[in-house]
């Protein structure tokens, strides 16, 4: 078994680059933007941030990063993705452009914007399985919900890994689903200063690597 520090880049494109990078140091990875594809080879792991999603997969295209991710996800390399970085891992987007296009290899629709505008964002506690005790807050794990999307539908080989009581009904929300060494979550837990959502996927990544 490896003991090397793993090497977790952050799809450096668009979105909150320098809060995901932060948040794996304190996780003990060591932590590198990501921009070209000769960068992409040289990390164990991958982290695409929140940000605006069809900004992320044009510019993935112009930066001529949307193959090598692709490939790299095929080969079964860990990535973690939050928010947008969620809709970059769905396999199929509903309320997306047209055109828009995704890393894809989670079984998943997601929905863009499914919570609503900038104006109605909100925080909750969030149970997470996998991570227990309580974070700097109190509760489980804090999610911060921006803009967010959240998941309509999983195939057979996704776990669902959180859940969100919706307001407007009993019904509840998926906001947080693993597939593999594929990890996503609606929500930003690199803005709170609970690193235990990045410590769960350095675990992934570590466990990758044996």
């Amino acid at each position: 078994m490896s003991s090397r520090t793993p090497v977790i880049g952050v799809l450096a494109l668009q979105g909150d680059v320098r809060e995901h990078l932060i948040a794996l140091a304190e996780a003990d990875a060591l932590a590198r933007p990501v921009r070209r594809p000769e960068e992409l080879a040289e990390v164990d792991a991958l982290v695409i941030p929140g940000g605006e999603s069809t900004t992320m997969s044009k510019l993935a295209l112009a930066f001529g990063m949307m193959a090598p991710l692709r490939e790299r996800v095929a080969a079964g390399m860990p990535v973690y993705g939050s928010c947008a970085g969620m809709i970059m891992l769905a396999d199929k987007i509903l309320d997306g452009r047209d055109d828009q296009e995704t890393v894809g290899g989670i079984d998943m629709t997601v929905r863009r914007n499914a919570f609503g505008r900038q104006n109605e964002s909100f925080e909750s506690a969030i149970a997470f399985k996998g991570i227990e005790g309580e974070g700097p807050s109190g509760e489980a794990v804090h999610g911060v919900f921006i803009r967010a999307p959240w998941v309509e539908a999983v195939g057979a080989g996704v776990e669902v890994l959180a859940e969100l009581s919706a307001a407007d009904g009993p019904e509840s929300r998926i906001v947080a689903v693993r597939q593999g060494n594929l990890l996503a979550t609606s929500f930003h837990p690199e803005l709170t200063g609970d690193h235990r959502v990045h410590e769960y996927f350095v675990r992934m990544v570590e466990a990758a690597a044996r």
